[in-house]
């Protein structure tokens, strides 16, 4: 069995985190190791992290001494990382008890570098699933941006220096193309592990900022051309409505 490092940043989720820590330490595959970037001004919140988790030897703390957001925060947490493979969990998500332990079996068993899976979408009391598809490389990628992060395992000898970069929204998105610009294979699997909670104060809820960042990732990060970089924007948001209408 392999370490999987678990990287988790919170910041303003406290209603969410105590379960989402849970859905963790519940996993059938044991060797883990599950480590969160608290990047969040409030410390009375830190101080509830700190009694949740008190005498938990699997997770380590990690306090940025100002808020430097959930990418960079994500780097810091790599970066302190000792486990084979990296995965991801955001402080709202929840995992299924299976989740490591099926993805360790499919990404050792496949000889494969990075896996995602599917995931339901709940949204006050609404209830979607978004399916993974099976493979995706760098221009499925481009198209669409199909991979979940918190549904996501990939070993770390393939991760780029501070893959994360300084975006309020799709700093993800930016990451899995670094990846996969370098001929890896995202391959997916149809099994749902992981619980996204939409909530209505999260970044991904703004439309406007989704835009702006979206144009980022083609235009500053991908150094497509300006017009390309439109384009590209136009055709993520059209798969965005399109899979949301589904």
């Amino acid at each position: 069995m392999s370490l999987i490092s678990v990287i988790m940043p919170y910041r303003q989720k406290r209603e969410y985190v105590d379960k989402a820590i849970k859905s963790v330490l519940r996993q059938t595959y044991k060797k883990f190791e599950l480590i969160i970037i608290f990047d969040d001004e409030k410390k009375d919140d830190l101080n509830f992290i700190k009694l949740i988790t008190k005498n938990k030897k699997k997770i380590k703390i990690i306090i940025n001494k100002k808020n430097i957001g959930a990418g960079a925060s994500r780097n810091k947490g790599i970066n302190k990382a000792k486990g084979k493979y990296i995965a991801f969990i955001d402080s709202d998500d929840f995992w299924k008890p299976n989740k490591l332990q099926q993805q360790f079996e499919f990404i050792k068993s496949n000889k494969y570098k990075f896996i995602f899976s599917s995931y339901l979408i709940k949204n006050d009391n609404k209830i979607k699933i978004r399916y993974a598809k099976k493979k995706l490389n760098y221009n499925d990628l481009l198209k669409s941006c199909d991979i979940g992060l918190s549904t996501v395992m990939l070993e770390k000898r393939i991760i780029p220096k501070n893959i994360f970069p300084i975006l309020k929204t799709k700093e993800d998105y930016v990451a899995w193309l670094k990846i996969l610009r370098k001929k890896v294979i995202a391959h997916g699997q149809k099994d749902v592990f992981v619980i996204w909670n939409k909530t209505k104060n999260s970044l991904s809820n703004s439309i406007i900022r989704k835009l702006i960042d979206a144009f980022n990732v083609y235009y500053s990060y991908e150094k497509l051309p300006l017009m390309i970089s439109l384009i590209f924007v136009f055709r993520l948001s059209l798969n965005y409505l399109i899979k949301n209408l589904k």
